[in-house]
C-alpha cells in the first residue's frame, strides 16, 4: 500500500507532461502522450496474451510508446549553423519563430 501514492504520483506527473498547448491555447495530447497511451494499451493486452503480468506490460510498453511519440512528433524540425530552430508545415512551407512566440514564414 505504500506504492499507492507513488503510483498516482507518477500518473498526474505524465498527465501534466503529454498535454501541449496551441497558438489559440487549446490543449491537445502531445506526440509522447499518444504514444505512451497506445503503448500501454498494447503492453497491457501482450501481457496478458503471454500469461505474463498486464501492468508490467502496460508500464514498459507506455515507455516504449513515449520515446517513439517524442521522436516521431519531432520530425518536422531542424537547426541551422546558427542555432535557429526552422519548422515545416504540411504543405511544405517553411517557418520559425520570433521573440518565442510571432510565427515568421520564409519567404521562398
Amino acid at each position: 500500500m505504500t506504492r499507492l501514492p507513488i503510483v498516482f504520483a507518477a500518473v498526474a506527473a505524465l498527465g501534466t507532461a503529454a498535454c501541449s498547448t496551441d497558438e489559440y491555447g487549446n490543449q491537445h495530447l502531445n506526440g509522447a502522450g499518444k504514444g505512451a497511451a497506445i503503448g500501454a494499451a498494447g503492453g497491457a493486452v501482450l501481457g496478458a496474451v503471454t500469461g505474463g503480468n498486464p501492468l508490467v506490460g502496460a508500464a514498459v510498453g507506455a515507455a516504449a510508446g513515449a520515446v517513439v511519440g517524442v521522436v516521431a512528433d519531432d520530425h518536422n524540425r531542424y537547426e541551422d549553423r546558427d542555432g535557429r530552430r526552422y519548422y515545416y508545415e504540411s504543405d511544405n512551407r517553411r517557418y520559425h519563430y520570433e521573440d518565442g512566440n510571432r510565427r515568421v514564414y520564409d519567404p521562398y
